[in-house]
Parts: structure tokens; sequence; C-alpha cells
């Protein structure tokens, strides 16, 4: 299969990485020339815009996005849908807001999957979770792939129609806040009690066999090896919070209460306000195990 990918960031590169593994051909472009010369690199036929992109791909034209959420996807796609029509299939990978990938899908001349991809480029080398919605036909198309890209097989699904993929990842992201402020609470008790523990030691041991054992708390276990048990110069300010404020504000349109989550996402808000907080700094350093993010430090 060809496939062209636009969006050539940290996600991006490892969705052409996956997808030439597998033996797929990949079109890529960037804005940046020099990520357009790595994807080049790896074996992808460079393009030097959105239409050259376009005209490079067959008659039927499969494309995935890894461009920032927000104004930058509705910008691809209005250099895009003047190269589109009915047989294309286009695949937004990003976090988009799951309406707006509604209101994308009536608008675009192609097939659109919105798909919520999870793993982080800390994942890249077992694969993604992916999440998709949008027709059943299309979908059926981008399978080699999506098995390409996710864990395989099973690490992918058609969660239902447009919408449904990045509704499904918006709420995956909210019990991630609630599970990753869990955890910090968890270590914090354990650091201020009344015992001198090592925490990584504690986290390995709960990594074997406990019940809360988990990729999470593998990355628990990471961040005190590498910053030491008082976290080192970890600062307590969270950052992120975009998906976790779509999900409460869905929780309280459909009325379902969503009292962990809530609070998870506002001790995010509260972190950028109130210093101290050692939950807070341990979900700063985790966000950095499973997504590179940027890690806050103290001065």
């Amino acid at each position: 299969m060809q496939l062209g990918v636009i969006g050539l960031g940290r996600m991006g590169q490892i969705v052409v990485d996956r997808v030439l593994e597998a033996g797929h051909d990949v079109v890529a472009f960037d804005l940046d020339p020099a990520a357009v010369a790595t994807a080049a690199d790896a074996g992808a036929e460079p393009a030097d815009s959105v239409s050259d992109l376009a005209d490079r791909l067959g008659e039927e034209k499969r494309i995935w996005l890894m461009v920032p959420a927000g104004e930058a996807v509705d910008a691809t796609l209005d250099d895009l849908d003047p190269h589109l029509g009915g047989d294309d299939v286009v695949v937004d990978g990003g976090n988009s807001y799951f309406e707006d990938s509604v209101r994308r899908a009536e608008a675009c001349s192609a097939a659109y999957l919105d798909c919520g991809t999870s793993g982080g480029p800390a994942g890249a080398e077992l694969g993604f979770s992916l999440m998709v919605g949008g027709p059943q036909w299309a979908y059926d198309e981008l399978v080699p792939v999506f098995d390409a890209v996710a864990t395989g097989p099973d690490g992918h699904g058609r969660m239902g129609p447009a919408g449904s993929g990045h509704y499904v990842k918006m709420v995956h992201n909210g019990v991630e806040y609630a599970l990753m402020q869990t955890y910090g609470e968890g270590f914090e008790l354990l650091h201020e009690g009344r015992y001198d523990l090592d925490l990584e030691s504690v986290a390995s041991v709960w990594n074997n066999g406990a019940v809360i054992r988990s990729w999470l708390l593998e990355l628990c276990e990471e961040a005190f090896r590498e910053e030491g048990t008082d976290l080192g110069t970890v600062a307590d300010r969270i950052e992120g919070g975009s998906t976790g404020t779509w999900t409460v504000q869905e929780a309280l349109e459909q009325e379902v209460p969503l009292p962990l989550i809530y609070t998870a996402l506002s001790e995010r808000f509260g972190s950028r306000a109130d210093e101290g907080r050692f939950s807070r700094r341990l979900a700063s350093r985790l966000r950095y195990g499973f997504g590179r993010h940027d890690v806050p430090r103290r001065t």
C-alpha cells in the first residue's frame, strides 16, 4: 500500500518508520525540510508541498495527518481538498476534539477517519493503540496500515461513526489523568510517611505481580531510578489539560459524575499556582515517561 504522511514530528516519523518496516510505500511531507529529509533517509519518497504529496499518490489516495490539533488540521485539509475524491481516505491521527472531527468528516471530500493514538514516542518499538472512527469501508481499506502502526491486529479497532475514535481517546486521556494522580498521591504518602523508603524499590516490587502493576507504574520506577526517590529537581507544575477538560465538559453535558478525573484535572490547574505537592511532581515526570514532554525543573 502507498501512504501519504503529512506531519513529521516525533509521532509522524514513527508512523513513517513503522509503515516502511511493514513493507509499504510512504510519501512524506512536513513544513520543516529537515523532517522531510529524515523521512527520506528512512526510505520515504519526499514531497515539497501538500499538493506535491497528493500528486505523487495514486488515484485512490490514502493519507495520514499527524499535525497539531486545531487550526493546523483545518489548514491542511483545505490544501488537500482540491485533490481529494470520494474514493480517497484521510486519517487524522492527532489529538483532535471529537466534535471538530465530526465537522471535518462532513466537510471533507474524502472519507475521514478520526484516529485516537495512544502509546507516545516511548511506545514506538511496540506500536500504538489506535481508536478509529468513521466509515467501515474506509477503516477496512486502512487495516494493513493500522496493523503496521499499532501493536498489530489487536492494537486497533473501529469504535463507530465519525468522531467516535477521538471521543474514545478523549476519555482514555481522562482515565490517564486519574491514574497518574492516584499513583502520585500514593507515592507522596510513602515519601512523606513514617518510613525512609526507596521508592524505586517499592515501584519495582509492585510491578512484579501486584494488582496495581502497569506501564505507568513502570514509568514511576523509571522516574525514581533516574531522578532519585525525592525526584531531584523535577518541578510540581503539570502541563497539558485540554483532553481532560474536554472529558469533564462532556461529563457535565451527559450528567455523568467523574469525581476522580475532575480532581486530577483540578490538580493540573492547581499546580500552576501552588508549589510543593510531590504527587504533582511525579505526574509531571510521568508525562516525560510516556510522551517525552519537557519536564519543568526547579531552580
